[in-house]
Formats: structure tokens, C-alpha cells, sequence
């Protein structure tokens, strides 16, 4: 794609799109950073259209059949790793994500999500929608954003961030770092991606040179893309709420930090995330140029420019694991780290 069609196009975009997705598979898969390989090297919790698979080419809105996420034209898939509890006696649990009540469906029956993330396409910041022209990723572009390999603060980037929830509602603030602290309502982890696109490459050898960081993090507004990376795409963001509630009682007695991702990082500076588009069509251009904001641009029970579905819908959408093993209940090491499994003919 050349960069003078977008700019053939330009005209004044203003939408704000936030949304959650329901939980589509949670398993060992990694189609970006491990094409092919099953199973990858860590645990993943994904979200979105249910064409994830250990390789993914192609148009991804034009592959699945169904998507976890509220809107139905949105067949992307947005992941993370997961994250555990460590004992003190050496197992690990993992830890289950609960829906943001800020988007008012996460009741106990169908209405409630399952499981999840919370998923941002902004232009400008968290209160407004801006007044620039923001164009749609094209069909194959994925991104990464993050590496497990940082493990100081020093290789921290801005936008991956940690929250200590001290209520379902209440937010407050970041640290690079895991919170050092029992948090009374969980754990939430950010993923801020850039925004700023060389105009011409669906992705990179590193599924990131493509793109270009102008991320100041807390949902304020980026700052001007350079001339190299000259194209303003949706500023993608994630939120996962991770319910750590259940554990608040067996913090260890040494006060250490128990949390770990899936990939045995106790610190939280390697947080990382992938993004994977696979919106219908024009979809998710038609709804940048729209003037709407969040859940104007159409939720469960609410019209919009985006058509929506139900949340029991949502729950009903889900992949069938490629890579048999346990990911639940008490284990004697992260999955990966020397446990015995099964794969899927």
C-alpha cells in the first residue's frame, strides 16, 4: 500500500472506540513471535475472532466464524500472557481475569463476561476523540508491543503499566513493576501500542520496526508522528483485570511479590502484548470517521455504528485447545517449564 492513497482520503476522523472481549482460548500459542510452532513457548490468554490458530496469513476478518468480542464485524485477536500465583511451597495457580465494571455488563449470569480484556482504539486521548484524520490498519497487520526479555526498568516502555485496583471502579496509580502489595480488587495490566505507521509494511522481522512509539502513557494524548513513520493509525490499548482477590491470604510470609507471567517473570517489566487486525471490510474505518465515543459507537442493548452482539453470543464463541496440558488448578511448574503434554491430532 502506498502512503498518497491514505492521504487521497484524508478527512477529519473523531470516533473513540472502547470494548470488551470475552475470553476465546487460553493456551500455548503465539502466531506472531512462534508461527507454527505448538506449542509455543508460553501460556497465552487470547481474545477475539476464533480463527486464532498457530498460523495465521491472510485476511483474519474474512476467516472465522464467530468473535468473543462485542462488536461482531471485529475478528481481531488482542493477547497476553497469562498470569500465576506462586506458592510459597513452589506451585502455581493461575490467575482468572474478570470483566471492567466501568463498561456495565459484567453481571453473575449471561450478562456477565467471561473472563476477557477491555480493548481501546482512541485518536487522542481517554476524554476526547480528537479532530485528525486516523487510518484503519489494513488487512494482515499484526504488531507487538513489549519484550519478555526486559527485566528493569531501565528497558521499560511507557503505556505497560500496572495498576493496584482498590475497588472494581477506582483507578489509580501505574508502576512499571508487579504492585508490591496484596491490591484489594486485583491487578490491572496495561498495554499501550504505537500508533505512528511506516505507511507501507504490514509487519516487521520484529513485529514492531513498522511502527513508531510516540506513547506517553496514561491515555493522554501521543505525541506527532515522524517523518519515517508518517501515518496516524487508532492508538490500540488493553486493560486485563486480574481477579489476584483470592490470593490476598496467602501472601507469603516474607512479603515477596507472588505474581508471575507465564514466561517466569516475577518483576513485570517484560510485559508484553500482540495485536493481530481482523476487521470486516471497512468496518473499523467507517467507525474511526464516525463522531461517536465508546459505548455511542454501539453496545449490548445500544444502537451504534458498529453492530453488536450479545454478551451470552460472546461467551458462546471460543477456540478448541490445539495443546493439551494443564493450565488450571494447582501446578508443579508454569506450563512449558518441563511439564508433560498432549497435542491435538
Amino acid at each position: 500500500m502506498k502512503l498518497h492513497i491514505f492521504l487521497l482520503q484524508a478527512g477529519i476522523a473523531h470516533a473513540a472506540l472502547r470494548f470488551g472481549c470475552s475470553t476465546v482460548s487460553i493456551q500455548r500459542l503465539d502466531p506472531l513471535v512462534e508461527p507454527g510452532n505448538i506449542p509455543s513457548a508460553h501460556v497465552h490468554q487470547i481474545v477475539g475472532g476464533n480463527a486464532f490458530n498457530a498460523t495465521m496469513k491472510g485476511d483474519i476478518g474474512e476467516q472465522g466464524t464467530c468473535t468473543t468480542c462485542v462488536y461482531t464485524e471485529d475478528f481481531s485477536n488482542y493477547w497476553t500472557a497469562a498470569m500465576y500465583f506462586r506458592h510459597e511451597n513452589g506451585s502455581y495457580k493461575r490467575v482468572p481475569q474478570y470483566p471492567n465494571a466501568q463498561l456495565g455488563y459484567e453481571g453473575s449470569d449471561d450478562s456477565a463476561i467471561k473472563g476477557g480484556m477491555t480493548i481501546y482504539y482512541t485518536n487522542k486521548d481517554f476524554n476526547s476523540n480528537g479532530d485528525q484524520y486516523i487510518t484503519a490498519f489494513p488487512p494482515g497487520f499484526r504488531m507487538t508491543v513489549g519484550s519478555p526479555t526486559v527485566d528493569n526498568v531501565n528497558g521499560s516502555k511507557p503505556g505497560l503499566r500496572y495498576t493496584c485496583l482498590q475497588t472494581i471502579l477506582t483507578r489509580g496509580y501505574e508502576t512499571p513493576d508487579f504492585p508490591k502489595e496484596p491490591c484489594p480488587a486485583g491487578i490491572m495490566a496495561i498495554h499501550h501500542f504505537p500508533a505512528c505507521w511506516d505507511g507501507k509494511n504490514v509487519d516487521s522481522p520484529d513485529h514492531q520496526s513498522h511502527m513508531f512509539s510516540t506513547v506517553k502513557g496514561g491515555f493522554r494524548e501521543a505525541g506527532p508522528c515522524p517523518a519515517s513513520h508518517p501515518v496516524r493509525m487508532p492508538q490500540v490499548a488493553y486493560e486485563t483485570m486480574w481477579n489476584t482477590t483470592a490470593f490476598k491470604d496467602m501472601w507469603p510470609k516474607d512479603g515477596s511479590q507472588p505474581f508471575v507471567w507465564s514466561y517466569s517473570d516475577s518483576k513485570g517489566y517484560g510485559t508484553h502484548a500482540d495485536y493481530l487486525f481482523g476487521w470486516k471490510g471497512d468496518s473499523l474505518q467507517r467507525a474511526l470517521n464516525d463522531t461517536c465515543m465508546f459505548h455511542g459507537c454501539g453496545s449490548p442493548g445500544m444502537q451504534g455504528i458498529l453492530k453488536t452482539q450479545t454478551v451470552a453470543d460472546m461467551n458462546a464463541c471460543a477456540v478448541e485447545n490445539t495443546v493439551e496440558e494443564d493450565t488450571e488448578g494447582w501446578l508443579e511448574q508454569l506450563p512449558g517449564q518441563g511439564m508433560p503434554m498432549r497435542i491435538s491430532a
